[in-house]
């Protein structure tokens, strides 16, 4: 598989997490409106070294700087952030360097990996699975979009809850299942 087929088939997987997912079962429940926009870029980062990784999500702001249309960004990190607690070292950084950078109020990071566990609770809660994907994600949200879309909601301070029960109902094998399936796009 070439670099090129290999970044179309980490996209695909994660459009159809987006999709199969988080979308229809209303995880979050403003994903449907940028889906049917189209208003989602799929952006993968094959680096592996840290002040690669920050340096090219800077790139990535920086596009949305210039593309207003895009109202997101999912940063996909299919190497080197596998482990866990790694993944939290870039995220802390990253959330830091954004400060630095000036994007304070601009962007927000909101965070997602095959492995995510919720602080204190036990590796198998499924309500891990809220927060996890087919690969270490970094979801780059335009602050401005996202108190829009926070306005038009009823009482969004029950979305993170209504998740938790929604994913302990259902269980682990069925978001295994799930993400099992994103492996095979339509």
């Amino acid at each position: 598989m070439s670099e090129q087929q290999e970044i179309q088939a980490i996209t695909d997987e994660t459009r159809a997490w987006v999709t199969k997912v988080i979308m229809k079962y209303n995880i979050c429940p403003f994903a449907r409106r940028e889906v049917e926009r189209n208003s989602i870029r799929y952006q993968v980062c094959n680096e592996t070294r840290m002040e690669l990784v920050l340096q090219a999500l800077l790139d990535e702001c920086q596009f949305l700087d210039a593309h207003p249309e895009v109202e997101t960004s999912l940063f996909i990190l299919p190497r080197g952030f596998e482990g866990f607690y790694l993944y939290l070292d870039l995220l802390g950084i990253a959330e830091d360097l954004l400060v630095e950078e000036g994007y304070e109020g601009t962007y927000q990071l909101a965070s997602f990996h095959p492995d995510y566990c919720f602080d204190g609770e036990p590796q198998d809660d499924p309500a891990n699975f809220t927060n996890r994907a087919p690969y270490p994600t970094l979801h780059i949200i335009r602050e401005e979009g996202m108190a829009a879309a926070l306005a038009s909601y009823n009482e969004p301070e029950s979305i993170p809850e209504r998740n938790i029960a929604f994913a302990r109902r259902k269980g682990s094998e069925f978001f295994l299942r799930l993400l099992q399936e994103c492996k095979k796009p339509d």
